[in-house]
Order: structure tokens, then sequence, then C-alpha cells
């Protein structure tokens, strides 16, 4: 399967000022499986260690951080080679296990520079700062990974090129049925199957819904087994209520985060490690209100006021029990929850392409579902879940503040008109995966 990191992971292999590389996400995005295809890619040798419950690894990093001589004695624990600079990749799997490790990535950057190494790690940031020890500053290239986005799921369906097609098109060109049709269909088959790489695989070698689904009730059985890790027993049973309040605090027409909703009589300072557990391994992403958009919004968050999202959006739909027969007939019973699992939808793809979001609300209850400020520049998104493109709020919106562009994404096809001096956008929610390319060209800038 065809990821987009790996572009990213080739260009790092050719940097001058190449550090160690550690690439973070959420349990099982594919992080193992692109570094190894990428070592039978790119390298004449590769050497893989996984630190999981690998005693005997661990100790080689006990003794000191000489890197020759962990060199001398990794060679011993595994003997299918030499390790060579310029010429092996040295693979570190679920480093966070091994927190030694992680401190021995300052040594191999100062003193073997030359030799490429990549480790890959879940529950990274939890572990280190369980461990008591700081990660190395300054001295790794880190890149996060996450599931599947539409894009990719599309291209593993065998619809490459639609996407290649649609990144041929001119940027204001209403989209002919011949790719309206099948990417409507791939939108709501990734709402059901989501962006998990093994559900992606089952479903686009059998197009079977429910081998999918046994893939995703496996995820959901596996992932709160990490709760306890690094966190007491309390700390994990109320992380898993949390975990287990998500959809119905989704669900919800006000779908602010509500503490009390997780167990009745709940505080914040209660829940709030629990809470960032979660946040920190990848498994949901907060959206914070910003009631001032002035840049950068980071300065203008409310810490106290955010909705939670899923990372995985097929995840979602299959945690909230969503029969995915309801997703492909439209069931009018799924009305609400479709907006939602909308919502998640377009939370994932933005935080995939590196964009970091936050909402709007006034106190009269106008609300923007999603503001960045991507490049230094502030962008309101207004979600639908279907061809309805009123927009109130987006309206409002630019009038009040003036941003230079605007997007409603739904199921409508492209158009664009100008609200004040904004220029709104419409697009597609299936090709949500051009929004950069419409902020560079709004800009004249280089894509």
């Amino acid at each position: 399967m065809k990821r987009e990191i790996m572009a990213e992971l080739v260009q790092w292999k050719e940097k001058q000022n190449r550090k160690p590389l550690i690439i973070t996400g959420v349990r099982q995005c594919g992080k193992t499986y692109i570094i190894k295809e990428f070592a039978k890619n790119e390298f004449i040798e590769h050497m893989y260690f996984n630190f999981d419950g690998n005693t005997g690894l661990q100790s080689v990093f006990d003794y000191d951080f000489d890197i020759k001589r962990i060199i001398r004695e990794l060679e011993i624990v595994n003997t299918s080679g030499k390790i060579t600079p310029g010429e092996t990749l040295l693979i570190f799997d679920e480093i966070q296990a091994c927190p030694r490790a992680i401190s021995s990535l300052k040594y191999f950057c100062e003193n073997m520079p030359e030799l490429h190494l990549v480790a890959a790690g879940s529950l990274l940031g939890i572990a280190l700062k369980h461990e008591g020890i700081s990660f190395p500053v300054g001295k790794v290239d880190r890149l996060e990974m996450f599931p599947m986005s539409f894009s990719e799921f599309v291209t593993a369906d065998g619809g490459e090129s639609l996407i290649k097609g649609l990144h041929s098109m001119p940027l204001e060109r209403e989209l002919p049925a011949l790719y309206t049709i099948p990417l409507e269909r791939h939108l709501k088959n990734y709402y059901i199957v989501g962006g998990m790489p093994e559900a992606v695989s089952a479903w686009s070698e059998t197009h079977n819904y429910q081998e999918a689904e046994m893939i995703q009730d496996r995820i959901l059985r596996d992932y709160p087994d990490d709760f306890g890790k690094y966190a007491s027993y309390t700390e994990a049973n109320r992380t898993k209520q949390i975990w287990d309040s998500i959809p119905t605090q989704i669900a919800k027409e006000n779908n602010k985060f509500v503490f009390s909703h997780v167990k009745k009589g709940a505080r914040a300072k209660d829940l709030e490690a629990s809470l960032q557990w979660l946040v920190n391994s990848g498994l949901v992403y907060r959206l914070h209100l910003v009631n001032n958009p002035q840049l950068p919004l980071s300065g203008m968050a409310d810490a106290t006021y955010f909705k939670l999202y899923m990372s995985d959006v097929g995840l979602l739909r299959r945690k909230s029990n969503l029969n995915y027969r309801t997703v492909l007939d439209g069931d009018s019973n799924f009305i609400h929850f479709k907006g939602a699992i909308t919502e998640n939808y377009v939370m994932t793809q933005l935080v995939s392409m590196g964009m970091k979001c936050y909402f709007w609300r006034t106190k009269a209850d106008a609300e923007v579902d999603f503001l960045t400020d991507y490049e230094g520049l502030l962008v309101p998104i207004e979600v639908k879940s279907a061809e309805n493109t009123k927009a109130k709020s987006l309206n409002l919106f630019c009038s009040r503040f003036k941003p230079e562009i605007a997007f409603k994404t739904s199921l409508k096809n492209i158009g664009d008109t100008y609200v004040d001096r904004t220029h709104q956008w419409s697009i597609p929610l299936y090709s949500l995966f051009r929004i950069k390319e419409y902020i560079f060209n709004e800009k004249g800038w280089d894509s």
C-alpha cells in the first residue's frame, strides 16, 4: 500500500545534515510496514530490532553509550550481517520499551552521523515522562505518522487514477460524474472502513465489510490493553471511561467535551491526566475553542473548552455500533450522527496534512467547525454532511474577520464566490486533500 510519508523518508535519507529519525504515531497505523518497505527500496541491507519484551536486546544499552560497542553487540544479537554506514538502515522498533535506547540516539547523532537509523515508537512521550528520561532534543529528526488518509485509501482500493486525475485538474473546474460518482462511493467506504492499514488491506482484498470489521474489533479490543502502561490502575480505569464516552460526546448537539458526561460528578482535575494520555498516544485529537481569531491561533485557544475526535473515522463508526448498511443506505435515523462522522473525517484529514486546527463559536451559537492558521494564513472551514451548503456562520465570520480565503466542504460540487473580501470556495469532502493547493494558489505561492 502506497503511503505519502515514503517521499518524506526518501528526503530524510538524502539530507546532508541528517540525524537519527524517530517516527511516532498511534499504534497499528503502519509504522513498521512502511519502514521495512523503505529499507527494501532504498538500502542494500537493513537490520531490524524490536525492543518490545526483548530484555537481551535492551541489555545492550545498559552499560554505556559507546556507539562502536553497541554496534558490535547488535551484530551479535542479529547475526544476519554487518552494520555498514551508507549501506545499512538500522531499525529500532518499539523503542519506547527501552528508554536508554532513546537516549543513545544522541550519541549515534554525534559519533556516527553517517549511519542511517530509523526508530519507531508509540506512547513515546508517555514512556519518557514515566521513566524520567529527557528527549534527545536537537539530536533527532522526527516524523509523525497517521492512519491512512482518504486519498491513500482510494489509491489502495484501486482508485489511484481518480486521485491523480483530481490533482491534474484545474482547481475551479466542476468535477464531472466520472469522478463524483466513484468518489462519493469511496467516501462512504472510508467512513465504514477508516484508515487503519490492516482494515484497509482486508477491505481492498475482499470488498467484504465484515472482514474489515473483524480487524476493527480486534484493534478496539487491543487499545485498552495499553491504558495501564505507564499509569496507575486508577488512571487506566479513568482513561477507559473517557475512551468509552467518546461516541456519546461527539454525537451531542453541542459536542463540547464535558467531563461530567464521562462519569457523574467527575471534574476536570480528576480526569485531565487520563485524557492527556489518550491525546499523547495519538488515539484522540483535541479541538480547542478560539473566540478571538487573531494569529497565532495557539495563543488565543481556550484550554478549558474543546471537542474531542478519534484519530480514525472507521474506528469511531465501529465503536459507535453504527451498522455499515446505515452508512451505505443513508437511513434517516443516521442524519444527526452523519454530521459527527463527517466532522471527525475532516479533522483527521486536516491533521494528517499537518494543519493545526481550532474552532470558533459566538455566544449566540454561530459556529465555524474548523480554523487553521496554516502558513500564517487564517483559514476558516465549514463542514456540511450533505449538499446543503447554507453557511450563515461562515458568512458571519468572513464579514467580521475578513480572511483572504474560506472553505465550505460538503457533497456539493466545486464552486466559488466572494463574501466581502473573502474568496469562499465550496469543495467536495472527497477532494479535501487538495485544500493546500487552493491556499497556495490564492497566495500565488509555489506548492
